[in-house]
Order: structure tokens, then sequence, then C-alpha cells
């Protein structure tokens, strides 16, 4: 395993990190709880020390699960969780978003039980509140850090201008955002200002949220949305697993697998962790697995690094990705679509 500076935490964090969104029992699908665990422990084993959760995972459920995994271990991980996203009352659409100072507090007490511990490496705010001030939001940050709960805070899923003004009150340490083949609204976005500012950047969705894993066909179904969010088609505003986008993009994954991942010999997955891996700003990519085995499926990727022919030829086949939109724009709901969709070109032969 590979570890990189994380910003200037002073840390060196490993550039495959464990994201435990899929082990919340809820959005994608279901899942053994103990099979989470020995997942875990088998990135533990390969020199992960980055897991990644959140009390919006399932309720909190996902932040147990890593409590179990971690109660021998806690040492030896960097600990992410979040805050600022809680479940609406009964009968209310959800979830809120609340990143006033009070709920912070409340909110980052009610992980550390949960975790069974005293206290996070880094805590995030899960997603922009348009009604809190970002002032308010840092100060409310800054006091859990200042009490010992943690010991780096930053944002998930801010845009550059929002970074900015939280910027004004207090150092922003750890930024996390979506960033993957079919995704790269980041590298205009926010990773200009994180390269300038030393912000750490955990990229998450590595795997195109299960697209480059090469697993899909054009007749795969997610069935209900409330069960595994993919049904819905859209992903953090792209519709890219959405009716003829979605077919679209299988026969685009299909190409990078053939003219890509099999004559280098390796999983598309791989590939994929390897290309989110080749951009400097990125610290540690985020890659969420059920069993042990996909751990293991995927660990090699981060050992693995593109040769500039294959760079330009992932670049030469993703321009007939479809679905994807410009706009970043996070304050809208993650599964809306956030703007025009970019006109995807018509696929090219293969290139020499």
């Amino acid at each position: 395993m590979r570890y990189r500076p994380f910003g200037r935490t002073g840390l060196q964090v490993s550039v495959m990190g464990f994201g435990c969104w899929p082990m919340a029992g809820d959005r994608y699908g279901a899942i053994e709880d103990d099979e989470a665990v020995k997942a875990i422990h088998r990135a533990l084993d390969l020199g992960v020390n980055c897991v990644d959760t959140a009390p919006a995972y399932g309720g909190g459920h996902s932040e147990e699960v890593v409590a179990r995994a971690l109660e021998k271990r806690r040492r030896d991980v960097i600990l992410v969780t979040k805050c600022g996203v809680k479940a609406p009352p009964p009968g209310q659409l959800g979830p809120l978003r609340d990143s006033s100072r009070g709920n912070i507090a409340r909110e980052i007490d009610a992980s550390l039980k949960r975790l069974r511990t005293d206290w996070v490496d880094v805590l995030l705010v899960h997603w922009p509140d348009a009604g809190t001030p970002f002032e308010e939001t840092m100060r409310g940050l800054e006091d859990v850090v200042t009490s010992g709960r943690a010991r780096f805070v930053g944002v998930s899923n801010f845009n550059g201008a929002m970074i900015a003004e939280c910027l004004r009150t207090r150092r922003v340490d750890v930024s996390q955002v979506g960033y993957h083949m079919f995704d790269r609204r980041q590298e205009g976005e926010t990773f200009p200002t994180c390269l300038t500012h030393g912000i750490g950047v955990m990229g998450y969705g590595s795997l195109g949220h299960g697209l480059l894993t090469g697993a899909f066909t054009a007749a795969t179904s997610f069935g209900d949305p409330s069960r595994d969010w993919r049904g819905g088609g859209v992903v953090f505003g792209q519709p890219i697993f959405r009716g003829e986008n979605f077919k679209t993009n299988v026969s685009v994954v299909e190409r990078l697998r053939r003219e890509v991942a099999e004559p280098r010999g390796v999983p598309l997955s791989q590939i994929a962790l390897a290309w989110v891996l080749g951009h400097q700003a990125v610290s540690t990519a985020l890659v969420g697995a059920r069993t042990p085995a996909e751990v293991d499926a995927n660990a090699a990727g981060a050992e693995l690094d593109l040769t500039a022919g294959e760079r330009a030829k992932i670049d030469l086949i993703l321009r007939a990705a479809a679905g994807r939109v410009r706009e970043f724009t996070p304050l809208r709901p993650a599964m809306e679509p956030w703007g025009a969709e970019i006109p995807a070109e018509a696929p090219t032969g293969r290139p020499a």
C-alpha cells in the first residue's frame, strides 16, 4: 500500500480508503454486518489506514458496524465521520441539512457514542446547509477540535466558492468530493483551491458507484430507489444511470475493459482506481467493499500507475459517455439533475 500526505495535517494516509456507505444496510442493498466487519479487517491487513463513515449512512448503522470492526484496532486508522445531515421529524420529507453550531455538537457526541471512541481523526460537514452561515459552521467545527473530539475538520460536497468562504473563518483541513471517470467536475471546481491551500482531498465514488467494476449489463436493474439509490438513475446531479444514458455508459465501460484493462492484464476496477489516484490533488480514493474478496479485487489498483498512452485512450473512450453535467450545485438534492447534460460524442474507432 502506498501513502500520501493528507493535506497539511501531518498525517500519511493510504491512497485507498475504505468507504462505508455500502454497509449502511439501506441505500446500497442488503449487506451482512459480519461480512462488512471482515471486509474492513481485510483492508486494514492490506495497509489501508483510512475508514470513512457517517451518521447518515443507515441512520448510524454504518458507524456501529465500524465500531465493531475497530474495537481492537482504533489507533491503527484515520477515522473519518460527518455531521450536518439528520433525519426529519415524522411525516416530513428529508433528510434535513443542519450545520448549526449546536447541531454539530449534538451530532459529534452521538457519533462518538456509536463509534465507541473518544475522538475521530477527521469530522466533515456532510453537505452544505443554506440555512446556516459558513462562519457559524466553521466555529462549530473549531469547538469540536478545541474539545479534543476531533483532530481535524473539513467539508464534504462543498463547491470552490463555499470552501473559499469557509477559509475566511477557519482552516479547512480536508475536502471530500465525488471523483471518478464519469465525474470530473472537481478538476476545475475544488481541486485548484485544495492544491493552493494544502487541503487533503478524499475522492468518493472511485469506481463510478459500481459502474466501473464492469459488473453491470444494459439489462441490469437496481429496482426500488429506496433500497438501492441508483435505481433513480441520478447520482450526485448526473443522470448517468438513467435509461439510455445507462445503456450507453455500459458500452463505454465495456470499451474501457476491452481496450485498457485487458491489455494491461488487470480488472477494470484497478484501472479506475489508478485513474483517480493519477490526479495530484487526491490524497485518498475511497472504495466501498462488502466482502474481503471485493477488497482484494480493488487493492492492487492502489499500486498501479497508468501510462500517458493509457490515460489518453481513456479520455478518448470517455467522450462517448452520457448523462454527465458540468454544473456542481450541491445545495440541490443529490438525486436530482444539477444541469444540462454534456453532449456525448459519437463513439470512435479504437485508438491505435
